[in-house]
């Protein structure tokens, strides 16, 4: 399992409330949508969740193949983009509320120790 850097957990504890999960579906096919995510209680997994969790096609993509990538970025102005990229291990989780959870195996981030303008 990979491990967040001070610069990556940083980022991930600021005011970004929006990402893009990537999961894969029985055929294969790719599935990116826009969601919420939180830095996990430990701060070494990232949980995905949301209304209608459970009934969600992620969720049933990450039930069937247990992987999952999320990218969490943004552009400060003028234009420097910075963000991370987390691939890993996922599972869903029911209690107390419907989420994914991804287990990092490989993290990329960008633009994270550059002084914000």
């Amino acid at each position: 399992m990979a491990e967040f850097t001070d610069a990556e957990l940083t980022f991930l504890r600021s005011a970004r409330l929006l990402g893009r999960i990537a999961t894969a579906g029985s055929d294969g096919m790719p599935h990116v949508t826009p969601v919420g995510w939180s830095l996990g209680q430990g701060g070494d997994t990232i949980e995905v969740g949301g209304r209608g969790m459970a009934s969600s096609k992620k969720f049933r993509d990450v039930a069937s193949t247990g992987r999952a990538a999320i990218v969490i970025d943004e552009v400060l102005p003028p234009w420097k983009p910075r963000g991370i990229e987390v691939r890993g291990r996922a599972e869903v989780v029911m209690e107390p509320q419907p989420l994914i959870r991804i287990h990092p195996e490989r993290v990329r981030s960008w633009g994270l120790t550059d002084t914000p303008a």
